[in-house]
């Protein structure tokens, strides 16, 4: 994989976690149909964890639920091991 490639789909999987933050809080905050908990973390697992995490911050969302910050750290190890610890190349 080319190290643009990755690099545009972090930043896309990223803005795409960041944002399904957001929008789960304001449909929490409108009484209205949510995102799930687990499509927020299967964003976290695809590589949207820095996203996630500003999302989680910036709106005030999910900040009480450990298991997202568990989710986070443990996809960001595992994520960072597959891409530089095995030497893939990239």
């Amino acid at each position: 994989m080319h190290m643009n490639k990755l690099l545009l789909y972090l930043l896309i999987i990223n803005i795409f976690a960041f944002l399904a933050f957001g929008i789960d809080k304001y449909q929490a905050i409108q009484k209205k149909t949510r995102i799930s908990e687990i499509s927020l973390f299967i964003l976290i697992i695809a590589g949207g964890q820095i996203g996630s995490l500003m999302g989680m911050f910036i709106f005030h969302h999910k900040t009480k639920k450990i298991k997202f910050y568990i989710y986070i750290i443990i996809s960001l190890l595992l994520f960072l091991y597959i891409i530089f610890g095995r030497g893939v190349k990239i």
